[in-house]
């Protein structure tokens, strides 16, 4: 059978590359064309678009990009005619997805919606077009289930795919890491600033303004391969930092403490063990906009899931060099901070499921596919 699959970010392509597997270990004459990324592409599928190509971040960076958005929807759908697949699948990416969900559905494909809409956080209503327009919608947290129950809807939760892309059982003391990358014995404090260009320009500099508060640690920036070593260089400039790229996970591994920007990296950092603090900053329009329309108590994904706060989340104003310095310090030693934490964690490995969410949703996807192809 032929599957569509549409992933507008890096961690779409993660996930999206995981349930490719799933698919194509049930369905061996699986075909897949893929808007995605790199590990789509080694999964099997042909990439109509990049995701790099396709990140725009906030409401600003919408607006300002409007045309470009508008010109690949029209691009999409076009390609979805021409190509005709039995299945469009729909990962995350909810601005760009949730429209061509509406198209694809009316024009008489099976929809399946992987890592639906927060829509809970924003303009509940939403919730009756997703299902409208899908034949079947995957939540990826547990509450999600019952919040779409709550309108009449049923969502799958089938457990978070996160597990699935991450190594937990296998130890190791980073000794070839640090080799690999020059890095010293101090114990290390990770920089995870995103993905994005726009992001990491409002994001990155105050995170190295932390760096001369902790002589006692080295500072080591976690890179995505789809931005240049170029780009980074001239954010970083002469602070004391070390750069790895494409290793978010490796790195992590040997961190003592991490501070994040929210997103999808905030669960990996809690998954693989690393007491962090969560930050984020908004560009004017986009912050204005989230604070008229988003009503939710938590930005990160640990304090979601938990429904409380586990992880500091320094966000917009409140985010500064004094903050990240204050909430970074008491991570690093073995005190009370860190050890709760380290527990919140451990519930929190309980509540996103078991490993195999990627393949119990392929296995969904397939069967039910079967039998509406069949009747």
């Amino acid at each position: 059978m032929k599957y569509y699959i549409i992933a507008g970010e890096a961690s779409g392509d993660l996930h999206g590359s995981k349930l490719m597997y799933g698919i194509r270990a049930r369905d061996a004459n699986a075909e897949f064309r893929c808007w995605g990324g790199d590990m789509m592409e080694t999964a099997g599928g042909v990439i109509v678009k990049h995701y790099r190509d396709l990140a725009f971040m906030g409401f600003q960076e919408v607006l300002l990009n409007i045309r470009t958005i508008l010109g690949n929807i029209r691009f999409c759908k076009d390609d979805l005619l021409n190509w005709r697949p039995d299945a469009v699948i729909l990962i995350d990416y909810p601005g760009f997805n949730m429209r061509i969900a509406q198209f694809a559905k009316t024009s008489g494909f099976n929809v399946f919606y992987y890592i639906s809409p927060q829509v809970w956080a924003w303009k509940k209503q939403r919730v009756h077009k997703l299902h409208r327009y899908t034949d079947l919608a995957f939540v990826v947290m547990p509450f999600e289930k019952d919040f779409h129950a709550s309108y009449g809807y049923h969502a799958e939760f089938t457990g978070h795919p996160m597990p699935d892309s991450i190594d937990l059982i296998t130890k190791t003391d980073g000794t070839a890491f640090r080799k690999k990358h020059s890095l010293g014995e101090k114990p290390v404090i990770a920089l995870i600033p995103g993905s994005r260009k726009q992001e990491l320009q409002r994001i990155l500099p105050v995170m190295l303004k932390t760096t001369e508060r902790f002589p006692d640690y080295q500072f080591v920036v976690a890179g995505v391969d789809t931005l240049s070593e170029k780009f980074y260089r001239k954010i970083i400039k002469n602070y004391p930092v070390k750069l790895v790229i494409g290793q978010t996970h490796d790195l992590l591994r040997i961190s003592r403490a991490a501070a994040v920007k929210s997103g999808t990296v905030t669960l990996e950092t809690a998954l693989l063990g690393v007491p962090q603090v969560v930050c984020y900053r908004f560009s004017f329009l986009s912050a204005l906009v989230a604070w008229l329309l988003v009503h939710v108590k938590y930005i990160s994904l640990v304090n979601l899931i938990l429904d409380r706060k586990a992880v500091t989340e320094l966000i917009q104003y409140k985010f500064t060099p004094d903050s990240l310095s204050r909430e970074l310090a008491p991570l690093l030693t073995d005190g009370k901070e860190r050890s709760h934490m380290l527990n919140d964690y451990k519930e929190l490995l309980t509540l996103v499921g078991p490993p195999g969410a990627s393949d119990r949703a392929a296995a969904l996807m397939v069967d039910k596919l079967r039998n509406n192809l069949n009747t």
